[in-house]
């Protein structure tokens, strides 16, 4: 009898020898690795909660105006980033523009 994650392992090495001999780089880590997901997750919980259940979209278009709006109005301006020093962009330009203006 085989463990579960054994055959979970040999698909994952399968899945790597598929990449490699297609000269592709995976964008995940080892498999069952929990972190590999959690900001993935945790970005689609917050679409799904902004957006998606707000409303019944009439079009895809219409959906896809709204997904778009909410990552360039909300998500991308209020998200902490760790590039500018764990502010938000709003808190990065404001202080640039402080100092820029000085």
């Amino acid at each position: 009898m085989r463990r579960s994650i054994e055959s979970g392992q040999f698909r994952a090495k399968k899945t790597q020898r598929l990449l490699a001999n297609n000269d592709l780089i995976g964008s995940m880590g080892r498999s069952y690795g929990a972190g590999d997901n959690a900001s993935m997750e945790s970005f689609f919980s917050l679409l799904q909660k902004n957006v998606l259940d707000t409303q019944r979209w009439d079009t895809r278009e219409d959906l896809r105006l709204a997904i778009v709006t909410w990552i360039e109005t909300k998500y991308n301006r209020r998200r902490r980033q760790r590039a500018l020093g764990k502010l938000t962009p709003v808190e990065f330009e404001m202080i640039y523009a402080t100092a820029e203006a000085a």
